[in-house]
């Protein structure tokens, strides 16, 4: 391909970035970029222009500008104040197709949440006036709901790119009858530079709700050369760091009060890290307990074409999952108890099937499967079985049947444990985690290197309290090191079944863990 070089005007074979290095200097070439980047040209037409990597744009861009965003002008026109035919949402799984832009919302910074997740928790979970809290604003997206929503609200981010992008975004006079009170108020947020670890300029015990949308470990870099910007540390690191976060949450939330944190997996090898799992243990260790488990879709990945045959060529799913788990602070004396780990000897039923050679086709590609609710059942397992024991022996154990587990079984290639069916109550999924323990503990006899163990698990709840079984169950497992987590899949019926009639969040979500036997 031909280029002219914007700066000397010579027609150019080949990317643009070494012939602007040698003759015209680094300064010049990263004002080429930013200049086409500014007129809107695309992010791949710019990477085939200057023979850069997509990680190379946005750092360049993050240089520029303190602030990783996707796109470098905005209107100022706002077109509507608040969003078409808003519904709130009723069940477990969250999904936006359209990301929003009312008001002065836009994608402009990379990454950032759609505002029906903070609006959604906004209504749910505050009243106006109530004070909301943000200790990673980003572009301002919680802080332009709590304003629109009658809500006071503090804003922190350790970027001053992001605050300085928040405070733009923030500066618009919404129409007083937006917000529910009868004599409508409008608070301007309190916008600073600040640390989400160290909130020691926040009184104990004075914030109705925390409502944030934390870096994942890596996965964005949202700064450059910002000591104790989360987005560049490792997992490990990650972690230790949002332990500090948990707990100065939990210190400024009023009793009662509620604790919404966006997090979502990664994957490294092949198999996936399960952040999300992680950061909700993190924050359950501190003495929070868990209110809500939302299951946060993603629309952005690609399902068909070249990712539908490296997903089948390669055996891996797009992660396609989110979770918004929603915390809440026990009130004063409130005492949890802690499940017991297992109950001993579990009964269980067992269906074994050969299972000939078969073509792949029509199988799911990302982490998110959704089925037509009569056909779920049908539709998971012809996934499972096409995608990890086509040609070999499929077993599937079910909790809580009369028959035992016969201790002579032969090798099998794909071990398939199910939950047992609703309800589902404390003791049962005790039983049932010691069942899928005792397997996992003996499937490295049988099952060979390359076997395949998948565990369903399924939500419930609990003497007002939501009991997250697949983070359960995952923990159970850990300490099996024969085996590798390489997918966790979300299972949802379409349509989902109709909503309670109750202030909680119906559950129609079920996990699959899928390990490897190594």
């Amino acid at each position: 391909m031909v280029f002219r070089c914007p700066i000397c005007e010579l027609r150019i074979e080949g990317p643009l970035r070494p012939h602007i290095l040698q003759m015209h200097g680094e300064a010049a070439f990263k004002r080429a970029v930013l200049t086409d980047k500014e007129r809107g040209i695309s992010d791949p037409e710019i990477g085939a222009r200057y023979g850069i990597s997509f990680n190379t744009l946005q750092q360049i861009i993050t240089e520029a500008y303190g602030a990783n965003i996707s796109v470098l002008q905005r209107s100022k026109t706002i077109k509507r104040w608040e969003p078409r035919s808003f519904q709130e949402e009723t069940t477990t799984v969250w999904s936006f197709k359209q990301r929003g832009d009312w008001a002065t919302h836009n994608g402009r910074y990379r990454g950032n949440w759609s505002p029906y997740i903070p609006r959604n928790v906004i209504l749910k979970y505050s009243r106006p006036g109530d004070l909301v809290l943000d200790y990673f604003v980003g572009g301002g997206t919680t802080a332009v709901e709590a304003k629109l929503l009658g809500r006071r609200c503090i804003a922190r981010d350790i970027n001053p790119g992001a605050v300085g992008i928040t405070l733009e975004n923030l500066r618009f006079s919404p129409p007083r009858s937006l917000t529910a009170e009868a004599e409508p108020v409008i608070y301007d947020p309190e916008v600073r530079i600040g640390d989400a670890r160290d909130l020691s300029d926040i009184p104990d015990n004075s914030v109705d709700l925390i409502c944030a949308h934390p870096p994942y470990a890596g996965i964005i870099r949202y700064s450059t050369r910002i000591p104790g910007d989360l987005s560049a540390l490792s997992v490990p690191d990650f972690l230790r760091e949002m332990r500090k976060v948990a707990q100065e949450s939990l210190r400024v939330l009023k009793p009662g009060g509620k604790c919404a944190i966006l997090v979502g997996d990664a994957r490294r090898s092949k198999n996936v890290i399960p952040i999300g799992f992680q950061t909700i243990r993190v924050f359950l260790d501190t003495g929070l307990v868990l209110k809500e488990l939302v299951i946060k879709r993603q629309h952005n990945c690609r399902t068909t074409g070249f990712w539908y045959t490296r997903s089948i060529q390669h055996n891996f799913l797009l992660l396609a999952h989110e979770y918004l788990p929603i915390f809440e602070k026990p009130l004063i004396g409130e005492i949890r108890e802690q499940l017991p780990l297992w109950e001993e000897s579990p009964s269980c039923w067992l269906h074994r099937e050969a299972v000939p050679e078969a073509k792949k086709e029509n199988l799911e590609t990302t982490t998110v499967w959704i089925f037509p609710e009569d056909q779920l059942d049908a539709e998971m397992r012809r996934n499972l079985i096409q995608r990890f024991c086509s040609g070999g022996h499929f077993l599937e154990v079910r909790y809580g049947e009369k028959e035992e587990w016969p201790l002579d079984e032969p090798p099998a290639d794909t071990l398939f444990i199910r939950c047992p069916p609703p309800p589902m109550t404390e003791s049962r999924f005790v039983g049932y985690r010691g069942l899928v323990v005792h397997l996992a503990q003996r499937s490295w006899n049988w099952l060979p290197p390359g076997a395949v163990l998948i565990v369903e698990a399924v939500d419930f709840r609990s003497g007002g309290r939501l009991i997250p079984s697949g983070l359960l169950v995952y923990e159970a497992l850990q300490g099996q090191r024969h085996l590798s987590l390489k997918e966790i899949v979300i299972v949802v019926p379409n349509p989902p079944p109709c909503p309670p009639s109750d202030e909680s969040l119906q559950i129609i979500h079920r996990y699959l863990l899928i390990y490897l036997r190594n």
